[in-house]
């Protein structure tokens, strides 16, 4: 009998817990991505010079580079500034933005990339995929997995919480997004990787059903790891599904219809992910769901991040234009305006306001 297996896409190494930041340079050197210690460390202009001051002295060997926002052009010039040295590894050291231009970077240079979130704030940090502005709005392009994650617990804490909050909605959310597919499964064939449908569920339940709170590092380290999972949830499919539904779809809209007034991206995919999982008859979930993000201070109602019921139904109508050729529970039941505002009503009447 033949032996069958495959290839994992996923990070040499994942080092989660406090004071991690401190040794990062021990662990690149330990686990040889890097023993020059020849690093490109991107890092922001704000944030970006109190870590660099912090972290400078345990990596001698690094050139800092600062990145001005998370646009295709800042990561051109990025990898462009990069391409003359001769180093190991390319570290991105920030938030969200830096992270996803340090990805394109190293990608187009063809180095690995060193992920060191300064929030939690979606599953970006250990995806293969970089979120950029660019002139038609804002893409995603494909690039490999980060070859480590470091984070900071420490560092985590120090993060603005509504960032940190806003994880626990993008996480939160893979229930939804799997749910999706395997409706899509049911009704359109298409096939499930029962490995990253599997990594995706649990990352979303072990934040789901955890009691504790942004201020203590047990759910800090839960959520840290419910983020990498789903990042590397994502390599093992090759795409955003494991990750990415009706949930998804509606964050999109409200990005696209709303650019200049759109909340963070995992506050918009939790409320969406709650109202999905109403659409779809999950009502016990949806307000169990609803519940925990509101024990979280993250929104549940369109009009806790600015907007009426009417743009909600709007945005509801056009999610589904967002993702051609993605089958969720919205594409299944192609509401009609009256229809997503009479679900809409039944929804708010069951969470409560």
């Amino acid at each position: 009998m033949p032996v069958l297996t495959r290839l994992i896409p996923s990070p040499v190494v994942v080092d989660i817990r406090p004071g991690a930041l401190d040794d990062l340079g021990c662990v690149l050197a330990d686990e040889r991505i890097s023993h020059s210690g020849k690093l490109a460390v991107a890092v922001s202009g704000g944030s970006g010079a109190t870590l660099r001051e912090r972290v400078a002295p345990s990596l001698p060997g690094a050139t800092w580079y600062e990145v001005g926002g998370g646009t295709l052009d800042d990561a051109i010039r990025l990898a462009a500034a990069i391409k003359a040295g001769h180093y190991d590894a390319v570290v991105g050291l920030g938030g969200g933005k830096i992270i996803d231009c340090a990805k394109f970077a190293a990608a187009r240079i063809g180095l690995p990339l060193v992920a060191v979130p300064t929030n939690l704030a979606h599953d970006g940090l250990c995806s293969p995929v970089a979120t950029l502005d660019n002139d038609a709005g804002r893409g995603s392009y494909g690039v490999p997995n980060p070859i480590a994650a470091v984070i900071d617990l420490d560092v985590i804490r120090e993060a603005p919480a509504r960032f940190v909050r806003a994880g626990i909605g993008d996480a939160i959310s893979n229930i939804s997004a799997i749910a999706d597919w395997e409706l899509a499964n049911r009704v359109k064939g298409e096939k499930i990787d029962g490995l990253a449908a599997a990594m995706a569920r649990q990352a979303g339940q072990a934040v789901l059903r955890h009691p504790g709170g942004i201020g203590d590092n047990d759910f800090l380290q839960v959520l840290a790891e419910a983020l990498v999972l789903s990042g590397i949830a994502m390599s093992v499919s090759g795409d955003s599904r494991p990750s990415s539904g009706a949930c998804h779809e509606i964050n999109h809209a409200f990005d696209l219809l709303h650019p200049r007034r759109a909340a963070a991206h995992g506050e918009q995919c939790g409320l969406g992910a709650a109202f999905a999982m109403w659409l779809r008859g999950a009502h016990e979930e949806a307000v169990h769901m609803a519940g925990v993000l509101r024990r979280h201070g993250l929104p549940v109602l369109p009009e806790e991040i600015g907007f009426t019921t009417e743009e909600f139904i709007e945005v509801v109508e056009f999610a589904p234009q967002t993702r051609p050729g993605r089958y969720t529970i919205l594409e299944h039941l192609d509401l009609t305006p009256d229809q997503i505002k009479d679900t809409y009503a039944d929804y708010v009447k069951a969470i409560g306001s």
